[in-house]
């Protein structure tokens, strides 16, 4: 049993799959009314470093649907591991709140309040994982293909938090995953050694990477923390657009998804983006789907079998 979420590699593939199972069922639920209230005077701690529309209306959201309240704090509010020590905010934490939710910088800053906290601690976000990003994704390739077992997804962008992730949740569900990046912005090999033999690829050309892919995936090429970075990578990511041209080289049934925001004329064009708006919107709003199954888990069910 894990009272956490935080990286998906600690996860089998049947308890991700449970999961992802259960999200699509209990989306059926809510959309029908019949999703029972399970977290009635139940609060989330939401701690943020880096600011989100998509995560901190989801987690408010789905605590709302579910009964439950969500409290909102920056670090303005906090100084979480400058003005008070991350073990000391995990424990007062623990002492008033039903689960502590964290979207931060270091990753270490999350391992650690799960190590001190009583109650749930869920990764929203850190520079080295996205897990929730990348569950909710799959959730969003399952609802469309009705499967994800031997389907490919190409990511083309920058080897990233988002990316990092989604190889680990192919590689744990059946999927295979492929990179597409410039020499320098890809995933360390150390990572790569730790998935399954043939689960994951990095291929330079995006044409070749897409030839065969069921989905296209791409992300900002200037996450947060790297804007003094921008001329250097918009001249690196040359060729690396999400674009009629490239869309051209994939199978005709691809979808494409973006975990957003979105910068179009950078990562993604404009006319494929509207193209393929109602399967990213579709992605986003998953995030409320799967986000809320998971809290129902860890916090009125007492974790992850």
């Amino acid at each position: 049993m894990s009272k956490d979420f935080v990286n998906l590699a600690d996860f089998t593939a049947q308890q991700l799959n449970s999961l992802l199972e259960r999200a699509v069922a209990d989306k059926v639920l809510f959309n029908q009314g019949k999703l029972p209230v399970t977290l009635e005077r139940k609060t989330l701690a939401m701690i943020f470093e880096k600011p989100s529309l998509r995560t901190r209306v989801s987690f408010e959201a789905a605590m709302t649907q579910l009964g439950g309240h969500a409290i909102y704090l920056n670090n303005t509010d906090i100084g979480i591991g400058t003005r008070e020590p991350v073990q000391d905010v995990a424990r007062v934490l623990s002492r008033m709140c039903d689960g502590i939710m964290a979207r931060t910088f270091s990753h270490e800053l999350v391992e650690d309040l799960a190590r001190y906290a009583d109650v749930p601690v869920i990764n929203a976000l850190t520079d080295y994982s996205h897990p929730c990003q990348a569950m909710a994704d799959l959730q969003t390739v399952r609802e469309h293909f009705g499967d994800l077992d031997g389907r490919t997804l190409s990511f083309v962008g920058d080897g990233n938090n988002v990316a990092r992730s989604l190889a680990i949740a192919c590689a744990k569900l059946g999927m295979k995953f492929i990179l597409s990046c410039p020499s320098g912005y890809e995933l360390e090999e150390s990572f790569m050694e730790q998935l399954p033999p043939g689960a994951a690829s990095i291929i330079a050309d995006p044409k070749l990477a897409v030839c065969d892919a069921d989905v296209i995936y791409t992300d900002t090429w200037i996450s947060m923390g790297q804007e003094d970075e921008k001329q250097i990578r918009i001249r690196d990511f040359e060729g690396f657009q999400i674009n009629d041209d490239l869309l051209g080289a994939a199978p005709s049934d691809v979808i494409v998804l973006h975990c957003l925001p979105s910068y179009r004329g950078y990562e993604i064009s404009d006319d494929a983006f509207e193209a393929h708006a109602g399967t990213i919107f579709d992605q986003a709003a998953n995030r409320l789907h799967f986000q809320r199954t998971l809290l129902n888990v860890l916090i009125a069910e007492g974790g992850i079998e």
